[in-house]
C-alpha cells in the first residue's frame, strides 16, 4: 500500500517542522513538500501532486481561504485546515469547511506530555480521512456557473423576525433526527436552506469541535427558513425549529407527555464521538420511534449505524444519503450494512422528503408511489402534485 503524500503549507517554520515530524513518523504517510505560503505552494503543485494538503488559515501574501477556494475550483485536492481552534477562528474555519476542506485540526503544541499523543493522533486521523475522499466530489463550480450546492440569499430582516416568532413554533411529536460528519456542513446547509418554514422539527448531530457549533448554528440560521440554534438543555422540538447538538456534549430526545424535548448531557465518547449520532438515534427510538424520520448523511466511520438499526426496528422511517452525493460514504454505508435503512436518497431529494414528513398524506404518496428516492425529479413532481 502506497504512502499518503502530504504537502504542508504554513508560514511558521516551527509548525512546518513539527507537522512534518508527526507525519513522517506515522505509518503509511510522508511529507513530500512544504511551503511558506500558497504562492510558493502553487509553484510546487505544478511538479508535485500530493494526496492531502495541510493548510494554515492566516498567511502572508495569500491567506489559506483564498487559496482553498482557488484550489477547489481549479485543482481539487483534499485539504486539512490547521487552525488554533478558538471561538474567534470559528467563522473562518466554518468558511473553510464550506469551501471544501475535509477536516479542521488544532495546531500542534507542547503543553504537556500527555496531550501530545492525542494531538498527534488527531492530525494523523484527519489526514487519513482526507486521503479517503474522492477529490472530484470536492470541486467547486466555476464562478460563472453559480454555487453548488446553491444557497438562497440571506433572509430579509422581516423573514428572520417572523421565523423566530412564537406562533411559528408549533409543538409536535414528530421529529427528524440527522447525523453527519465529514462533508456534512455543506450537505446540511444545502438541505436546511430548502426546508419550509413550518417543517417538522429537526435534531442534528454534526461531528464538529466544541468551539464551532454555535457559529455553525448561526450560519445555518442565516440561510434557512427555519429557526436554527445550538441546542440548550430543555429545548423543545417544534415545527419550524432545528436544534444543533453542542460540540463536546451528547444530545438526547425525551418524550414528556407526548411532546418532545432535548436533554444536553456530558458523558464519555460513544462510537468515538461526543456528540454521537448513535446516542441521538437511540434516544429517538425510545422517545418517538414511529413518529421519527432518521437520516444519516456523509461521514467517515460508523457512528449512527447501530442507532439507525434501533430506530428502524422500533418503527421509524430511516434514510441514508446515497453514495453518489456523499463526500465519504462511510456512515451511510455502514448503516446499510447493519440493515437499518428504509431507503437511500440523493442530497437533492432529501428536502422534498423532509418537507413532506409533516404532511402525512403527501408523505405516504411519495413512498407508496414507489419513486426511487435517489431520483430527485420524480420526488419533485410528486411533491408538486
Amino acid at each position: 500500500m502506497k504512502n499518503i503524500k502530504v504537502m504542508v503549507i504554513d508560514d511558521s517554520a516551527l509548525v512546518r517542522q513539527v507537522l512534518s515530524d508527526i507525519i513522517n513518523h506515522a505509518d503509511g504517510m510522508e511529507v513530500v513538500a512544504v511551503a511558506i505560503d500558497p504562492v510558493f505552494a502553487q509553484k510546487k503543485l505544478k511538479k508535485i501532486k500530493p494526496d492531502v494538503i495541510m493548510l494554515d488559515i492566516e498567511m502572508p501574501r495569500m491567506d489559506g481561504l483564498t487559496f482553498l477556494e482557488y484550489l477547489m475550483r481549479e485543482n481539487p485536492i483534499p485539504v486539512v485546515m490547521c487552525s488554533k481552534l478558538t471561538q474567534k477562528s470559528a467563522p473562518a474555519s466554518l468558511r473553510a469547511l464550506n469551501l471544501g476542506a475535509v477536516e479542521i485540526v488544532g495546531k500542534p503544541s507542547a503543553n504537556t506530555k500527555n496531550e501530545l499523543p492525542l494531538q498527534n493522533q488527531e492530525i494523523i486521523n484527519a489526514i487519513r480521512t482526507a486521503a479517503a475522499v474522492n477529490p472530484a466530489r470536492l470541486r467547486l463550480p466555476a464562478r460563472n456557473q453559480g454555487a453548488i450546492p446553491a444557497v438562497p440569499e440571506k433572509l430579509s430582516a422581516d423573514a428572520i423576525l417572523a421565523k423566530h416568532a412564537p406562533e411559528h413554533s408549533i409543538a409536535s411529536s414528530r421529529l427528524i433526527a440527522i447525523g453527519a460528519s465529514t462533508g456534512g456542513t455543506q450537505a446540511l446547509e444545502y438541505v436546511l436552506a430548502r426546508l419550509d418554514a413550518d417543517s417538522t422539527g429537526v435534531a442534528v448531530v454534526q461531528h464538529m469541535p466544541e468551539a464551532f457549533t454555535a457559529a455553525f448554528a448561526q450560519r445555518l440560521d442565516s440561510v434557512s427558513p427555519m429557526q436554527v440554534k445550538e441546542a440548550e438543555h430543555g429545548d423543545q422540538i417544534r415545527n419550524g425549529r432545528v436544534l444543533i447538538a453542542p460540540g463536546g456534549q451528547h444530545m438526547v430526545v425525551e418524550n414528556r407527555a407526548g411532546e418532545l424535548f432535548v436533554a444536553v448531557r456530558p458523558g464519555p465518547q460513544v462510537s468515538r464521538h461526543r456528540p454521537s449520532v448513535d446516542v441521538l438515534f437511540r434516544s429517538a427510538a425510545q422517545a418517538a420511534a414511529s413518529e421519527t424520520m432518521g437520516i444519516i448523511m456523509t461521514g467517515m466511520g460508523d457512528d449512527g449505524a447501530r442507532g439507525m438499526k434501533e430506530l428502524s426496528d422500533a418503527g421509524a422511517f430511516t434514510v441514508a444519503q446515497d453514495e453518489a452525493s456523499c463526500v465519504i460514504f462511510g456512515m451511510p454505508g455502514r448503516a446499510l450494512e447493519q440493515g437499518g435503512v428504509t431507503t437511500t436518497c440523493s442530497l437533492e431529494g432529501m428536502p422534498v422528503l423532509m418537507n413532506a414528513f409533516c404532511r402525512p398524506r403527501l408523505f405516504r404518496s411519495l413512498i407508496s408511489a414507489g419513486a426511487d428516492t435517489s431520483g430527485t425529479k420524480a420526488l419533485a413532481r410528486l411533491a408538486d402534485s
